[in-house]
């Protein structure tokens, strides 16, 4: 093993551990910031670049498209070749897209480097949960996986007001470019301290990459989620309504064709033992429902820009008590871990649901002065449930399988945010259609509230039911 630092155990613990978690965290950081960052920048770009208006939609769904697809890919490429190299190659890549559209002279060439950030994302994100799962002792993941969560969770937020400050700044005359460029600071700090920092994890006899599986999977999951991503921008035309219907029987093919391979001793992408758990698919569908939250953004947004006649920065500002409400939730999470278990992402989850029915009222009887004690709320909930949510999963699986399982759970969570843009994105646009008057805006967004609040109660239900044993690591 290629080591700086040593693995810790239970007598001697090597204190650089916890620098090294600030270097897995840039990899957290990134690539959720880099898909909420763009928002408020897409009208600078297409005004620059005299583009097209799909152009703005290819700037966003291109990315969260190769990200979702590629995920899984990306946490078995860890297993296989070894998370130190996966992660460093996925950071280079990043940089090296990052550069691409910062510099782009044509839309063509942006939504190129778009594609490849997201695919370079893929490969670096997974890496971060899986040297977590690794690099710590039992009775630490809590409080590493708090960070995580709070990482995550603030990209969200902070993405879209550093976005608008950086466009109305333009440092440098780079105007929309440096939405892109900022990256590259921080990953010519990050890659020499992965360097020294992080061991080299990997299987002492790691298995051959299915090729085939990964064609198939990709296949299945781009069928689900372009039609999700596109289709209600484009009216559900007979193309997306079609590529849905065709997407669950590409899994299932892909899910036989995983079973052959493991029953006749040959590697898979996706391994069925080690994800055939019964208490794994359930946190597993509990994951899927709990990102229901991520269309909370979009209409949030808009609620805030046409509903109450403010301007993106503004916007932007008064989501901010979420983010606090979420650094909160995620120092609070360790805490919460040794008093509920197993029980903590449940618990969780269901403060973010209270939070976002009470945002529906307020809403609804036209009270937005006392929207940031819901959005505090939310942040809160999301801080201790997401880093439990994940544990609950990572932590049913082999040491080996970590970086599957990060995949795993990561792919679920784009694939819940492709759902709930798409569906609960939906609702809301229906309610409000361009030129909506502020209260059906109003109303659109209260629906959209009342939505993800059943969302998230559906979630913290399952996840509730999970055995609530008291772990001798927490």
């Amino acid at each position: 093993m290629n080591s700086s630092i040593a693995i810790p155990d239970a007598k001697h613990p090597d204190s650089r551990r916890w620098v090294a978690l600030v270097v897995l965290l840039t990899g957290t950081l990134l690539p959720p910031l880099d898909f909420f960052i763009v928002n408020v920048a897409l009208p600078a770009i297409r005004e620059d670049l005299r583009a097209p208006s799909d152009v703005s939609q290819l700037v966003v769904s291109v990315y969260a498209t190769a990200y979702a697809v590629t995920l899984v890919l990306g946490g078995r490429l860890g297993d296989i070749v070894g998370r130190k190299r996966a992660f460093l190659a996925g950071m280079v890549g990043f940089a090296a897209a990052s550069a691409v559209c910062g510099l782009a002279p044509s839309s063509d060439v942006l939504v190129a480097g778009r594609l490849l950030q997201g695919m370079s994302a893929a490969v670096m994100a997974p890496q971060s949960l899986a040297f977590i799962h690794a690099l710590f002792q039992a009775s630490e993941k809590n409080r590493a996986l708090s960070w995580y969560g709070a990482t995550f969770g603030l990209a969200s937020v902070a993405g879209q007001v550093l976005g608008g400050l950086l466009v109305a700044a333009s440092p440098w005359n780079l105007g929309w470019r440096s939405v892109f460029l900022v990256n590259l600071p921080v990953i010519a700090v990050a890659i020499p301290a992965a360097l020294v920092l992080l061991p080299e994890r990997k299987a002492s006899n790691p298995d051959r990459l299915d090729i085939s599986g990964a064609a198939l999977l990709a296949l299945g999951l781009l069928a689900l989620v372009v039609p999700l991503i596109e289709g209600r921008e484009h009216g559900w035309p007979t193309w997306s309504l079609g590529a849905l219907a065709l997407a669950p029987l590409l899994l299932a093919a892909f899910w036989r064709y995983q079973n052959a391979r493991e029953r006749s001793g040959a590697s898979t992408l996706v391994s069925p033992m080690a994800l055939s758990s019964r208490g794994l698919r359930r946190t597993l569908l509990s994951t899927l429902f709990f990102y229901a939250l991520a269309a909370f953004f979009l209409t949030f947004s808009v609620y805030q820009q046409i509903g109450l006649d403010r301007s993106p920065l503004a916007a932007g500002i008064a989501i901010l008590p979420l983010g606090f409400g979420l650094l909160c939730g995620a120092l609070a999470g360790p805490w919460v871990a040794r008093w509920l278990h197993a029980r903590t992402a449940a618990f969780g989850m269901g403060l973010e649901a209270a939070g976002l029915a009470i945002t529906a009222m307020l809403v609804a009887f036209a009270k937005p002065s006392w929207l940031p004690l819901p959005l505090f709320l939310i942040g809160v909930g999301q801080g201790i449930a997401h880093p439990a949510l994940v544990r609950l999963n990572v932590d049913q699986v082999e040491a080996r399988w970590a970086g599957l399982a990060a995949g795993v759970v990561s792919a679920v969570l784009q694939i819940s945010a492709a759902l709930s843009v798409a569906l609960v994105g939906g609702v809301f646009f229906s309610l409000a259609p361009d030129g909506a008057s502020a209260k059906d805006v109003a109303d659109g967004f209260s629906a959209a509230s009342t939505i993800m609040a059943f969302a998230l109660a559906f979630a913290a239900a399952l996840a509730w039911r999970r055995d609530a044993r008291r772990p001798s690591d927490v």
